[in-house]
């Protein structure tokens, strides 16, 4: 399937590592032009050189904190600068430390606001104007399945990943008439860096391993596994891409099963 993207100018936040760069890395496979952000100059720099020579295409890094001022509205003019417009925005942020309600900080709640919902309000107001002004305009968030069903010791990304939703859900109403698409894709455990940590926490909890947390954690999906990164991110640029056209307003889990719900 040709999914139209070849020429379109694509941002893709929290790119450096994880969900993020491989999402990154299909969509200039299939054409796209290419920026990606992430906080850490380094390793952002570093995961556009990787993706530019694994498909021959320039990516352009744009190393910035979200969380501060300004910021999303830099991204985005730098955005305009490298690849002369925006087309697709895909929102996306490391996610808040794990623990209980009882031991979480006013600080700790504010800086997860702050990270987890702010950052992908902030981008998309900032990208609007010139997502106006685009043939192909699309949105995707990317939350997690916790902001439709909680998973035990991650209260903050269970409460504020829901707000995200809520965010998209809203907008894809009200600016269905300009045509811009807005979705967002939920995904379950997927082997990436994030997980790893959490593992990690969960064995030092629980006096366990970290291989016994991993296996813990996928008895409970039907797959009976945890997704790759690629088999995210697939999901991801289709759903963002024109082969897409007439999807809008959807929370997608891509989380082998594991969301119980209809």
């Amino acid at each position: 399937m040709d999914l139209a993207l070849s020429g379109l100018n694509v941002l893709v936040t929290g790119a450096s590592q994880g969900l993020g760069y491989k999402t990154a890395e299909i969509f200039s496979e299939e054409g796209a032009n290419v920026v990606i952000n992430s906080r850490d100059p380094q390793r952002i720099n570093n995961a556009a050189e990787k993706i530019q020579h694994h498909t021959g295409r320039s990516v352009f890094a744009v190393p910035t904190d979200l969380g501060e001022a300004g910021a999303s509205e830099a991204v985005i003019a730098k955005t305009i600068e490298y690849v002369g417009g925006v087309d697709i925005v895909v929102t996306n942020t490391g996610g808040p430390p794990p623990g209980k309600f009882e031991h979480i900080s006013d600080e700790q709640w504010l800086d997860s606001i702050n990270l987890s919902f702010l950052s992908h309000l902030k981008l998309i107001r900032a990208a609007i104007p010139y997502l106006k002004g685009s043939d192909h305009p699309a949105v995707l968030a990317i939350t997690s399945y916790a902001a439709k069903q909680p998973i035990e010791g991650l209260i903050l990304s269970n409460s504020i990943r829901a707000a995200t939703l809520g965010l998209i859900k809203t907008l894809s109403i009200e600016l269905a008439p300009d045509g811009i698409r807005f979705n967002a894709i939920l995904p379950g455990w997927t082997n990436t860096e994030r997980v790893e940590a959490l593992m990690d926490a969960r064995a030092k909890l629980n006096n366990t391993t970290i291989l016994e947390e991993y296996r813990k954690q996928t008895s409970q999906i039907p797959l009976g596994r945890m997704a790759s990164p690629e088999e995210f991110a697939r999901v991801a640029v289709f759903l963002s891409s024109p082969a897409a056209s007439y999807v809008n307003g959807v929370m997608l889990p891509v989380d082998g099963g594991i969301s119980r719900g209809l």
